[in-house]
């Protein structure tokens, strides 16, 4: 092969250069200091102890999940949780020592849902085996002691783990009737005790749930039982709060291994919810948007627009205030959830939703319409605009034809000369023609040749 100027090319080579490694993307500054701790992080991680017998890699093999399903898992956490491509090596890393990070699990005023959510999955994903593979050294829904024998292994937990442990809170915190409307263990110790004495020893607290991040149903009003958030009662320790009834096992999973691999918690918004996972509203990546966009809306329970998947807003969903990625990472085995199965979403991400935002009608102030005109939609709004134009057209033709009609008419009154066959200009309307007028403007004159015009001889002479 020749170039341009006439010198050979190695078509080997070039063949590798366009086929080699591609550049290394750039990193901030503030991509290498995380960087720089990650790897120190890792380091101490797998220099230490497992403290679950469970394998990661084993239990992987054992359900049937390869290594390349695994990486496909590795380069979406990592995208997920904002971090750039360099980091899968190390986001990999550190998914295999998750079973060194000590986690304690208390439960007060709740249902068990988020429990539950981990519990119930017939065809575990990675997130859900990473759940099997932390280190979980209490958690009394899925512990086989009781009792007193509980009670001593949570202090031998505290004990072993102290400052390093991460503390999990389901369920809110009651404060009516000195803590006894939610008492835990043989002595009958109220919560908000429970969660001062355990979080003492904490090296982050994660809030799961709605009611444990901002005591939600419990707290409806008129909160007969004095409910409050786990970040009403502590003040002391760096907390996040993963949201939703029940919160999606996916963002817990994604929250504990960025700790796991940096030592510190993601960043938060102003709820204290990892931006991963809570920056974007429900509302902009519903799988329905089209439909609000075009204005189509189900207007009750199984019209066609329910049968056809239309927006449910009219049905009273909150997906445009609701901050959430449940329609992206989904529940039950990632094949659904609230909006995709037919209801509206109720905001369960959000303070207060329960008084604010459960039930079956829009906000009345939310002023939330469709783009385009009226609130019509976009394709609504340019079929109705192009309607409208043309039916303009239309009247302005016709309002022509008239004109044009009327303005002949009038002047076929007034300038009747203007009009073949009519009177000469002068004459007044209604009033005969005089006779040699009209004979002489229309008889035409003989022509006359040019011998009838010269006079004879003889009379010359």
């Amino acid at each position: 092969m020749i170039d341009a100027r006439g010198e050979m090319i190695d078509r080997r080579a070039l063949f590798a250069s366009k086929m080699g490694p591609h550049p290394v993307p750039t990193m901030t500054d503030g991509d290498r200091v995380l960087r720089r701790r990650a790897r120190k992080r890792l380091r101490e991680l797998e220099a230490a102890e497992p403290l679950s017998g469970l394998d990661l890699r084993s239990l992987l093999a054992e359900h049937g999940i390869g290594r390349r399903t695994f990486l496909q898992w590795v380069s979406a956490t990592t995208a997920m949780l904002a971090l750039p491509p360099l980091f899968e090596p190390m986001v990999a890393r550190a998914a295999e020592v998750m079973n060194r990070v000590p986690v304690i699990w208390i439960e007060g005023q709740s249902c068990r849902g988020n429990s539950e959510a981990f519990l119930r999955a017939d065809a575990p994903t990675v997130d859900e085996l990473l759940f099997e593979v932390i280190s979980l050294e209490y958690h009394q829904l899925i512990m086989a002691a009781s009792g007193f024998q509980l009670a001593q292994r949570k202090a031998e937990a505290i004990k072993a783990n102290y400052g390093k442990y991460i503390l999990v809170v389901e369920g809110s915190t009651p404060t009516g009737y000195n803590g006894g409307f939610s008492t835990t263990g043989a002595a009958g110790t109220p919560f908000i005790d429970e969660v001062r004495q355990v979080s003492a020893g904490a090296a982050a607290v994660i809030a799961v749930g709605a009611c444990a991040t901002s005591a939600a149903l419990p707290a409806a009003d008129p909160n007969p039982t004095g409910a409050l958030s786990t970040q009403e009662v502590i003040t002391d320790k760096p907390i996040v709060n993963i949201p939703a009834c029940p919160m999606n096992p996916v963002n817990f999973v994604g929250t504990l291994l960025h700790f796991t691999l940096t030592g510190q918690l993601p960043a938060l918004d102003s709820q204290l919810r990892p931006t991963w996972a809570f920056g974007n509203l429900i509302h902009d990546n519903c799988s329905r948007r089209a439909h609000f966009d075009a204005g189509e809306y189900v207007e009750q329970w199984g019209d066609a627009g329910a049968q056809n998947n239309f927006c449910l807003y009219k049905m009273g969903c909150k997906g445009p205030m609701t901050s959430n990625n449940c329609g992206l990472v989904l529940y039950n085995g990632e094949t659904s959830w609230p909006i995709g199965a037919g209801h509206g979403c109720i905001g369960c991400s959000e303070v207060d939703f329960w008084d604010r935002y459960a039930y079956e009608r829009p906000l009345a102030d939310a002023n939330v319409n469709a783009p385009g005109l009226f609130g019509w939609g976009v394709e609504n709004s340019v079929d109705k605009f192009g309607l409208g134009l043309l039916t303009l057209v239309g009247v302005g033709i016709t309002a022509h034809a008239v004109g044009s009609v009327v303005a002949h008419q009038r002047n076929r009154a007034t300038h009747p000369a203007m009009v073949p066959g009519g009177p000469p200009p002068g004459t007044a309307p209604g009033a005969p023609a005089a006779e040699s007028a009209s004979t002489e403007a229309t008889t035409p004159k003989p022509r006359t040749t040019e011998s009838e015009a010269k006079p004879s001889g003889g009379d010359a002479s």
